[in-house]
């Protein structure tokens, strides 16, 4: 029988009760300005993680709706590319004043869709606010640059035109952060999308991003959800001819195909996808710095974070305090319904979650590794789990566990523990903790990964930084002018100002 008891307190309110929802509820497709009711379509309920309560409903799209969306898009984004740098910022602007204005009912479905606890809640919220500003300012970056030429009076121009329409696809544990910083860039530099949220987070994924640009006077047609699920709704918006680049945010195997199938419409693939991230502590690491990052990154979100810390690699002189540390801190982390203020630890998603984060480490355990704390389990409460004496092969290690999981593996060398952390196909992003900087450097740079903090953890995200991995870990850059790069099509423009000489 399981040690750990949590009493969630149901609530009957819906999503349909919140005063941000559309009058026609959100049961519902958005496309080219218009709720479009479920009508005759197949549904999908959306429950509450902490306490399996049914919060609504929304319509699985079929490939008629995203057919249409993407006509839509087409139509109203040949029209937007001609607008202003400052409309379009204006826009955004708008859009972002009114949900900073929804903030509270926001956090109310933050707990409800993705059981993301209110810290989180507000971080992720913050997040989007930094992307909605950084993008008001991308609509100005649109005018290009001039070049020299080898040929006299040759004037050369390098322009920066919007690719067109975007299909977007994002996961549910940040809903909202992740579908606005491929749309909110995307408008300021004059494209349209056709978005489809993750079937466990619709409203925050996708409808609320919706109403905030209805609200703020987006013309119809440069921002259509479509719901539903993974297999016809986001294969239709994958395999679609219209858009010009799918943005893509989820698991590695899911990613490879979405990519593949987008590279034969012609579409540039953007892909942020697994990692199996490290957190070294060194021999000369402030082990009270150390473990704080380590509980952050390693509990946050319940560990369901792309660039979560699912390895901590330890020298064995400091290991066994490391571990002591990390578990008493890990028991202390309150655990129970997202609702709740001072909750730290929420619902994992989902049963089939749950389910692959207990065998890993039941399996782990079986191999060797010491459950230190932890490890249990209520419905879809995972404890904080720390895990001693564990090798690089174990399913805890080898795998993303994407858990309330810290396995703590030693290491003996700096070269065993560069082995160790390069030991994977993934290569999102990382940490490195020590008081010589110089060793620090060094090791950060023989990590073969996209992102890698120093002296921190590896949960940073900033709107005007390149945010992406290498390998398996996905193709293409987030953020600025890395994502800035991506939304639009380079052209060259030559302007020849007197004759020139040919040869014949």
């Amino acid at each position: 029988m399981s040690k750990l008891s949590v009493t969630v307190d149901d609530s009957d309110q819906v999503a349909d009760d919140l005063s941000i929802a559309p009058t026609t509820g959100w049961n519902a497709q958005y496309i080219d300005g218009e709720w479009i009711p479920a009508g005759d379509r197949q549904t999908i309920a959306v429950e509450e993680p902490s306490s399996g309560a049914e919060i609504g409903k929304i319509p699985v799209g079929t490939a008629e709706d995203v057919d249409t969306a993407y006509q839509a898009a087409a139509r109203a984004q040949s029209e937007w590319e001609t607008t202003t740098a400052h409309e379009r910022a204006t826009v955004i602007s708008e859009a972002r004043e009114i949900i900073r204005g929804w903030e509270e009912e926001l956090i109310y479905l933050f707990a409800a869709e993705s059981g993301s606890v209110r810290g989180k809640a507000r971080s992720e919220l913050n997040s989007l606010d930094a992307i909605m500003e950084v993008s008001e300012g991308l609509a100005f970056q649109m005018d290009g640059e001039y070049r020299s030429s080898p040929i006299e009076q040759k004037e050369t121009q390098v322009r920066k035109n919007p690719v067109g329409v975007v299909g977007i696809i994002t996961p549910w544990n940040f809903p909202f952060h992740l579908s606005m910083r491929v749309v909110a860039p995307a408008l300021a530099t004059g494209n349209a999308v056709v978005l489809k949220p993750d079937e466990q987070t619709p409203y925050l994924g996708g409808h609320v991003i919706a109403r905030a640009f209805e609200e703020a006077g987006l013309p119809a047609g440069l921002v259509n959800v479509v719901t539903g699920d993974g297999q016809q709704t986001g294969d239709a918006v994958v395999t679609h001819e219209t858009p010009r680049m799918i943005s893509f945010t989820g698991s590695s195997e899911v990613g490879r195909k979405v990519g593949a199938r987008a590279v034969e419409q012609f579409a540039y693939p953007e892909l942020e996808l697994g990692g199996n991230n490290v957190h070294i502590v060194t021999e000369n690491a402030d082990l009270d710095w150390a473990v704080d990052t380590g509980v952050f990154g390693s509990f946050t979100h319940q560990g369901q974070i792309c660039i979560s810390i699912n390895r901590h690699i330890v020298h064995e002189s400091v290991y066994d305090e490391y571990v002591d540390r990390l578990s008493n801190r890990a028991e202390t982390l309150p655990i129970g319904d997202p609702h709740e203020h001072d909750t730290v630890v929420g619902p994992i998603i989902n049963e089939q979650q749950r389910d692959k984060i207990v065998e890993f480490i039941a399996q782990s355990n079986e191999r060797g590794a010491v459950v230190e704390t932890g490890g249990d389990y209520d419905e879809l409460f995972v404890e904080p789990t720390v895990l001693s004496n564990v090798s690089q092969e174990m399913p805890v290690a080898c795998n993303e566990h994407f858990g309330p999981v810290a396995p703590v593996i030693p290491y003996e060398s700096e070269s065993e523990a560069l082995a160790i952390a390069n030991d994977t196909r993934y290569g999102l992003s990382g940490s490195v903790h020590s008081t010589d900087l110089s060793q620090a450097k060094r090791i950060a740079t023989e990590l073969e990964t996209g992102m890698v903090h120093i002296n921190d953890q590896p949960l940073n995200d900033d709107p005007n930084t390149p945010f992406g991995g290498v390998g398996a870990s996905g193709l293409g850059r987030y953020n600025g002018e890395a994502i800035l790069d991506r939304l639009t099509e380079t052209k060259w423009v030559s302007i020849q100002n007197e004759p020139r000489d040919y040869p014949y």
